[in-house]
């Protein structure tokens, strides 16, 4: 399918969206066939054939992904217990795009040129083989944090009745946002109500940010072992909460700004940019002019 055949598909998928009242939903599944099948004359969701035991969540704000976002994707996965043909159906990935704000224009790309960058990810995240026979959802929500997330997840039934361990990457900057209380309005039960149920399923496992404003992998470990201390007490959640976050030490020149991808993109600067994308992905940043001042 052409790219621009790709993003009229998403924008069709995405008017079908917010029409509907759903929180969330799979709009299509990579690869587009399964292995041995006749290829799909388009884009489709594909529930899996055997249960899910492990959702493991990249939040795609990210504009566009990087190769950062795809170490911490592929490492994860490769964390995820064995490689063969017999569990590859029990660890599934789903990109996950919030489109709350989709009423507004988007900037600097339309959110269907965005999920068609998704779709190129997945592409280059497979060609990785980070897991054999693995397979990649990209969906959508109107959901912006990670609690309300994974609950319209769960509720959407896509991945089975039964309980999916949920775990959601993320990079130290995001934790620190997520354990500040501000975001947690008493009147609605506070950091408790929110963090309780979402942290008691499911997990978060974060990627150190060393060598930019957030300071040291000293400090950073030091942040966790305070909340497991007590400091989440002090700010309305459970220490407990602590033993549901796992740190983890990104590799050399892990620290991918989308910004400055973007700064590249608009000069053209096509040398800049490689070592910071994947192949597919500066594909369509390149030929489709995307970012450019």
């Amino acid at each position: 399918m052409s790219r621009k055949a790709l993003v009229e598909f998403f924008s069709r998928s995405l008017s079908s969206f917010q029409s509907s009242q759903d929180a969330f939903r799979v709009l299509c599944t990579l690869p587009h066939h399964r292995e041995n099948a006749a290829p799909s004359p388009s884009p489709s969701p594909r529930r899996p054939q055997q249960p899910v035991k492990r959702l493991v969540v990249l939040d795609s704000s990210f504009n566009p992904p990087t190769l950062a976002h795809l170490r911490m994707a592929t490492s994860a996965l490769q964390a995820s217990g064995g490689r063969s043909s017999q569990d590859n159906g029990a660890v599934r990935l789903l990109l996950l795009l919030a489109v709350n704000n989709a009423d507004k224009a988007p900037k600097p790309v339309a959110f269907a040129v965005r999920l068609g960058l998704m779709c190129a990810f997945a592409e280059d995240l497979l060609a990785q083989g980070a897991r054999e026979g693995m397979e990649v959802d990209v969906g959508v929500t109107t959901m912006p944090f990670f609690h309300d997330k994974a609950r319209a997840v769960e509720g959407g039934g896509f991945y089975g009745e039964e309980g999916v361990e949920q775990v959601y990457l993320a990079g130290y900057d995001t934790l620190i946002r997520i354990f500040n209380p501000k975001y947690y309005p008493e009147a609605e039960g506070g950091m408790k109500a929110a963090l309780g149920p979402f942290l008691e399923r499911g997990r978060l496992r974060i990627s150190l940010r060393v060598g930019d404003e957030w300071g040291g992998e000293g400090e950073q470990r030091a942040y966790l072992e305070g909340l497991r201390e007590g400091g989440l007490e002090e700010v309305g959640g459970k220490r407990e909460w602590a033993e549901r976050v796992e740190l983890v030490t990104g590799t050399e020149g892990e620290v991918v700004s989308s910004s400055r991808v973007r700064e590249m993109a608009g000069k053209g600067d096509e040398e800049g940019l490689r070592g910071l994308l994947g192949e597919r992905v500066m594909g369509w940043v390149l030929e489709e002019g995307l970012y450019r001042e």
